[in-house]
C-alpha cells in the first residue's frame, strides 16, 4: 500500500467501532456476466482485506451486515446459496481469525438460521471468545425494526412481573436490552454501492454516527477504500449536539 491513504491516518483518533453495510454484490456479478452468487463468493476477498485493515490499524468493533430478515425474500436458490457459502467461510477463516487474535460475534435472531450455520457460527464464537483484539460482528438475520421490537417486549415483560419500573426506562436501559448491549455504538458507517439508505440497520445505535457513501461496489472494496473512509471520517467535526466553539473550549 505504498502512498496510501494508510499513511495519513491518525492512530490516535480512530474510531471505536466501524459498521459497514456490504452492498452491491449482485450488481457486481451481473455487470461482469456471471450470476448474483458469483458476486457475493468474490466479496469474501473484500470482508478478508477489511478485516485485516482494521486489525492492522487497532479498531476495536467491525460491525458487517451479512444477512438482514428482509434477505429471505430473495428467490429461495440465492438464500440457500448463500447459507451454505455462509458456513463454508465461516468455517475456513476462523482459524485465521483465531491466529490474528480476532473475536468472533453475531447480533441477529439465530432461531432461522440452518442448523449447519449455527453449528460453524457457534464453534467459531467459542473458539475466539478470549482473544483480545478486534471484535468482528456479524450482523446476521438481523433488523433494526426487529431488535427494537423485541427490546420493548422485554421491557414490557419485566414492567408487568414487577421487575422493571417504566419510569427507571431511559436510554441506557433500553441499550442494555438490545442485541448490542455489550458493544459500544458504531463511530462510522460505511455503505458501499452508491446507495444512500440505513436499510433498516442499527437504527438506535447510529443516532449519532458519521456516514460515509462510496459508489464502489462491495466485491472491488479494499484496504484503501476502508483506509479513504477512516481518513474522511477522521476530518470530520463531530459535536453530538454542541457547538463548535463548546468543543473547542472542552
Amino acid at each position: 500500500m505504498e502512498n496510501s491513504t494508510l499513511y495519513q491516518i491518525d492512530k490516535t483518533r480512530l474510531p471505536h467501532h466501524v459498521a459497514v453495510i456490504m452492498d452491491g454484490n449482485g450488481r457486481w456479478a451481473t455487470q461482469k456476466g456471471f450470476s448474483r452468487i458469483y458476486g457475493h463468493q468474490q466479496a469474501s476477498i473484500s470482508v478478508r482485506d477489511v478485516v485485516e485493515i482494521a486489525s492492522e490499524l487497532g479498531i476495536q468493533y467491525l460491525t458487517l451486515y451479512t444477512f438482514s430478515t428482509e434477505n429471505w425474500g430473495r428467490p429461495s436458490s440465492e438464500v440457500d446459496a448463500l447459507m451454505e457459502l455462509l458456513a463454508t467461510l465461516i468455517e475456513q477463516e476462523t482459524p485465521a481469525l483465531h491466529k490474528n487474535n480476532v473475536r468472533l460475534l453475531m447480533i441477529g435472531d439465530k432461531t432461522r438460521l440452518s442448523e449447519t450455520v449455527w453449528k460453524k457460527l457457534d464453534e467459531s464464537m467459542s473458539l475466539t471468545a478470549n482473544n483480545q483484539g478486534l471484535t468482528l460482528v456479524l450482523a446476521l438475520n438481523y433488523s433494526a425494526r426487529w431488535e427494537i421490537v423485541s427490546a420493548t417486549k422485554q421491557l414490557c415483560q419485566e414492567a408487568l412481573a414487577g421487575s422493571l419500573s417504566p419510569d427507571l426506562i431511559n436510554d441506557k436501559v433500553f441499550s442494555n436490552h438490545l442485541t448490542t448491549k455489550n458493544i459500544p455504538d458504531p463511530d462510522l458507517l460505511i455503505r458501499t454501492s452508491g446507495e444512500l439508505r440505513i436499510s433498516n440497520f442499527l437504527l438506535w445505535q447510529l443516532a449519532y454516527t458519521e456516514l460515509y457513501f462510496t459508489k464502489t461496489l462491495w466485491p472491488d472494496f479494499r484496504k484503501e477504500d476502508f483506509c479513504k473512509a477512516i481518513y474522511d471520517y477522521q476530518n470530520r467535526e463531530r459535536r453530538f449536539g454542541k457547538t463548535g466553539e463548546q468543543l473547542k473550549n472542552q
